[in-house]
């Protein structure tokens, strides 16, 4: 796999570009470039020079100046990473594009990427969601934007996910991840680069399941929030994590995944985390709910993408597509957008009709 450039061969090292400076492609950055980006195998890559890009300008401006963000209290950029206010800057010279990109902008922010980049440069998403209205994951929507010419040789894509509460990151809290590509040269080289003393990163072949358990975990994680709202337990919490996942595993095997990716640090890992942490968005969200704010009000209100939201209505018309039942679902979307009241909502999935366990 030579995506990436060795850099023993290559006098300027490898550049690394992240796009996006929300939480996750700050985040991404620091890990890069931070004190602890040191090789801890003699597989591991140099570490490499950092540049990250906003699609505000006015935001990379002020945290080109302060090195700090008001969207992840208390951390702060190293200063290795160049901010660029201009993408071709950003872009030029990179072996690496990482996507921090949410989802429903990613489309377009790629079309500017396109004239920029060669199918020599490999991509890396680390953003959890799936487009509306064509039901494309991420890894999907920037390979339809790129199109590769047929006789190129194919461009290595992947992604980075599993439980990533960003402030505990940030924080360089003991965490695992997962590096997932088609391509098992390019997980390994991404497991190289991100790997730290207190970050361990495993590979998987299996994209389709990593990039799905990521996306549809948030709408779980939304209707987790909404049991929290209402103060109906953990009991009942996590009941609905365990009935979440079997939802999840039941559409990924309809759509190609591996069943077992599910029951690993992507799937059931990452649906914990956000069902459970207080700072998760999507369970932020739905708990405003439970407590009766109207969804408008919330989404205004919040700094931050909610990427369950739109990735819902995804998912639910994804298990329509495959035929798979996920009433979980299908109730975090009819509280989100028909109306219907959470109490009603939990109420139709207790009373439905009783049958024997299954997962998956």
């Amino acid at each position: 796999m030579t995506a990436l450039r060795n850099p023993k061969a290559d006098p300027s090292g490898l550049k690394v570009a992240v796009l996006g400076i929300g939480q996750m492609g700050l985040v991404s950055a620091g890990i890069l470039a931070g004190p602890e980006a040191v090789p801890l195998s003699t597989n591991a890559v140099a570490t490499p020079r950092v540049a990250l890009w906003g699609r505000s300008a006015e935001e990379a401006g002020r945290l080109l100046q302060t090195r700090c963000s008001p969207k992840l209290a208390d951390f702060r950029l190293p200063d290795r990473v160049e901010v660029n206010l201009k993408l071709a800057s950003a872009i030029q010279g990179a072996s690496l594009v990482v996507s921090a990109i949410p989802v429903q902008f990613v489309r377009d922010v790629w079309r500017q990427v396109r004239p920029l980049i060669g199918p020599e440069v490999a991509v890396l998403s680390v953003a959890k969601g799936i487009e509306t209205p064509s039901l494309l994951r991420v890894s999907q929507v920037i390979a339809d934007v790129l199109m590769d010419d047929a006789d190129a040789r194919p461009r290595a894509i992947g992604c980075l996910s599993g439980p990533t509460i960003a402030s505990e990151l940030a924080r360089c809290l003991p965490a695992a991840m997962i590096a997932a590509s088609d391509d098992e040269g390019f997980a390994r080289r991404v497991q190289s680069l991100f790997t730290t003393s207190w970050l361990r990163v495993y590979t998987n072949t299996d994209l389709i399941g990593v990039e799905l358990a990521g996306a549809a975990k948030n709408v779980v994680a939304i209707a987790a929030g909404i049991v929290d709202g209402l103060g109906a337990g953990n009991n009942a919490k996590s009941a609905l994590l365990a009935r979440g996942l079997a939802e999840i595993s039941r559409l990924g095997v309809a759509m190609g995944a591996a069943r077992e990716t599910f029951f690993g640090i992507a799937g059931v890992g990452d649906l914990a985390t956000s069902c459970f942490s207080r700072e998760g968005r999507n369970r932020s969200c739905g708990e405003a709910l439970g407590r009766g704010v109207a969804l408008n009000d919330f989404l205004a209100k919040t700094p931050f993408v909610v990427e369950g939201v739109a990735t819902c209505k995804a998912v639910v018309a994804l298990a329509h597509l495959h035929r798979v039942e996920m009433p979980i679902c299908e109730a975090v979307r009819a509280v989100l957008f028909d109306g219907v009241d959470p109490i009603e909502a939990i109420g139709k999935l207790m009373t439905r009709d009783a049958k024997p366990e299954r997962v998956g």
